[in-house]
């Protein structure tokens, strides 16, 4: 449906030959991938980029659509900041309206508590140039036509932007072709192609690619990938859900984050919506493995998932998802192209519901598409962006629900990383060993 998530239904745009040789191959058609293979290619490297499914059929084209610095851990925002200046610059580049705005982020606080929070965290704003501040009540009221909720202020960074997933994506994915990179959809890759203990390549399911560095940037596939290669890492992913309005009166520009639901303006008139409760995590193999690490988190915020008892089945995480498998096996990123996690009525209707109820001069609002996501998350908020265990591999995953916002920066960091090239930013807090070495997990601000 238009203006919604990429679904298995597409047919592929990118269907070129299998390359013998490449000087990067990159794992993964989200935004991480996508730009990744970009930046690089813009440096000279000869790039492909495999696709097990479709480009951004998963989170990338089921996110929000927000592209923010606000509330962002400390160790991303200058990355953050250079994201923003990328999206600009590569809206100017697309052939079509991605739908990039700047129409600000707003937290809405409705407890003194949450009112600290925010201001705990603007020194980090000030520190990296974002223009945040606090706003009180009658400030927000101006800002929300109409909102009925009294909130006692919020945190609001204007110069916070959005864009339209389902097409920013696919439109980058144009202009790394234009710029040299073999996009091929419908080909997963199986494994990596070791020799004498460094990546020469990668196996995929239509035949073996040599190459000298791999950047995997697999999403919610990325531990499954790793952990058939030996490599442990603590990465889970979460069920979010998502609808879309039909075209309604404008209430506001600015995305909002308030009580009962999160929202934000579209380019079609309607609004984004999802709730702000709690998203679902599947338990499975890998939730009980990862739990020790996980153990602050849920300290900090006990409620922060809804557990279910098992992922559908073909899931990354579930039960009877095959753990290790060879490249003359198919594998699981071959059995599932497109994760597509369903969202559920009763709580898109209340979506609709609530949206209505907080804006009653809309009347009834209605819902013209819903869907869901999986989100790679790690126990500390943040992603790893670091060479892995194996000579030539770098990982770039768990973006933790920020992928969309940061990905052009993140994948010009790992272009440059692959390339033998200064990553240009501090990139400790996202390094691997972080899980091995002892270091606390500490998850990021809660903001």
């Amino acid at each position: 449906m238009q203006g919604a998530a990429i679904t298995a239904a597409q047919a592929p745009r990118h269907t070129g030959a299998l390359p013998a040789a490449a000087d990067l191959v990159v794992i993964g058609g989200g935004i991480i991938g996508v730009c990744t293979a970009l930046y690089a290619a813009r440096n000279g490297a000869r790039v492909v980029l495999l696709e097990k499914g479709l480009v951004a059929a998963e989170q990338s084209s089921r996110n929000w659509g927000w592209i923010r610095q606000q509330g962002r851990d400390p160790a991303e925002m200058p990355i953050m900041a250079e994201a923003q200046r990328l999206w600009k610059d590569l809206s100017r580049e697309t052939n079509e309206d991605i739908g990039l705005q700047q129409g600000g982020v707003t937290y809405l606080a409705y407890t003194p508590k949450a009112l600290a929070r925010y201001e705990m965290w603007l020194p980090h704003a000030a520190a990296n140039g974002a223009d945040s501040r606090m706003l009180n009540r009658a400030e927000v009221a101006a800002m929300y036509t109409g909102l009925t909720d009294k909130p006692l202020g919020g945190l609001h960074t204007a110069s916070d932007l959005r864009a339209e997933p389902w097409v920013a994506v696919p439109a980058l994915a144009q202009i790394a072709v234009r710029e040299g990179v073999n996009i091929i959809e419908h080909c997963a890759v199986r494994c990596l192609d070791i020799t004498n203990g460094r990546v020469a390549g990668v196996v995929t399911e239509k035949g073996r690619v040599a190459a000298p560095r791999v950047v995997l940037a697999g999403g919610a596939w990325s531990a499954l990938f790793l952990r058939n290669h030996g490599i442990a890492m603590p990465q889970l992913s979460v069920r979010s859900q998502v609808a879309a309005t039909v075209p309604v009166a404008d209430v506001g520009q600015a995305a909002g984050s308030a009580r009962r639901l999160a929202f934000r303006r579209r380019a079609d008139g309607g609004y984004t919506l999802a709730p702000a409760g709690a998203p679902d995590l599947y338990v499975g193999p890998d939730a009980f493995r990862a739990f020790p690490k996980y153990l602050n988190q849920l300290r900090d915020d006990p409620l922060g998932c809804m557990l279910l008892p098992a992922a559908p089945k073909l899931y990354p995480d579930a039960w009877g998802t095959a753990r290790r498998w060879g490249g003359d096996d198919t594998s699981p990123f071959e059995r599932m192209r497109v994760l597509d996690p369903k969202p559920t009525p009763r709580r898109i209707a209340k979506l609709a519901r609530d949206f209505q109820s907080m804006f009653p001069q809309l009347g009834k609002v209605q819902i013209k598409a819903a869907w869901a996501g999986m989100i790679d998350t790690m126990p500390d908020i943040v992603p790893v962006v670091d060479h892995a265990p194996i000579d030539g591999l770098i990982i770039g995953t768990g973006m933790s629900g920020h992928g969309f916002g940061i990905g052009p920066a993140m994948g010009r960091v790992l272009a440059d990383m692959a390339l033998g090239r200064a990553a240009g930013h501090d990139l400790t807090r996202f390094r691997y060993a972080r899980f091995t070495d002892g270091t606390p997990m500490v998850p990021g601000p809660n903001v």
